[in-house]
């Protein structure tokens, strides 16, 4: 009886995450063609605030990549738009093994999660991806001259707005293990030289393979971690 129990609460578990990702998916897929709307005027103003002076034009080698490319920038801005209720719904997930302050607790991490994603998106298109194009420009010379494609740019834009705006949750998510008493603020102090490594390899995975690019994500990231262990600290002693 015991196991059957068990076999049950498993299935009902496995029953609440696939609609939980149903639901989630389908926000993207209903807000999609708003992103479809607003994807060339993104593309343009992406295009406009980082490329330097040198780099004036993009180019496309295929008569198709154009409008591929908006579609997935569409896809990409009904993810940022649908994010604060896909938290929501992972939220309502986990609510159930949670109790009720650690309830109330989430109910206030959501907002600050989808302030910082945004924060971090914005982080990448006005600051790291001019500082990345720039840093690309001066290599510029004579016998080379930049010829970018529209498809490598947004590639590498695109996977660093997601790659940033993930990454500056990384508060959220400690200020969250010490509250639910996972880990130790003692604890997250002592091993911060391997989160520090840990930080840089999530960072070469998420980022194009240049030192660089993996820098500008890993450093302000682990910045990220130490505020998280200051206001987890002050959120202890206050409680």
């Amino acid at each position: 009886m015991i196991y059957k129990a068990d076999n049950e609460n498993f299935i009902s578990h496995l029953e609440a995450l696939r609609e939980m990702l149903l639901r989630s998916i389908s926000a993207i897929v209903i807000l999609s063609p708003v992103g479809f709307y607003v994807a060339p005027k993104f593309l343009n103003f992406l295009i406009q605030n980082s490329l330097p002076e040198s780099m004036t034009k993009l180019h496309y080698f295929s008569p198709m990549e154009v409008f591929i490319i908006q579609l997935k920038i569409g896809v990409l801005i009904a993810f940022v738009i649908s994010f604060p209720y896909i938290v929501y719904e992972i939220k309502k997930f986990i609510n159930p093994a949670l109790y009720q302050n650690e309830r109330r607790f989430l109910s206030g991490l959501i907002l600050s999660s989808s302030f910082l994603f945004l924060l971090g998106g914005a982080f990448c298109i006005f600051f790291i991806l001019p500082l990345i194009m720039n840093f690309s420009a001066e290599f510029a010379t004579a016998e080379l001259t930049p010829t970018l494609g529209l498809n490598n740019f947004v590639t590498l834009a695109g996977g660093l707005i997601l790659a940033f705006g993930l990454m500056f949750q990384f508060p959220l998510a400690t200020i969250f293990a010490v509250k639910l008493g996972l880990v130790e603020i003692e604890t997250l102090k002592h091993i911060r030289p391997y989160i520090f490594v840990g930080i840089l390899i999530i960072s070469a995975l998420l980022t194009p393979p240049d030192v660089i690019s993996q820098l500008m994500l890993g450093v302000p990231t682990y910045i990220l971690y130490e505020i998280g262990i200051l206001i987890a600290d002050r959120i202890n002693k206050k409680g």
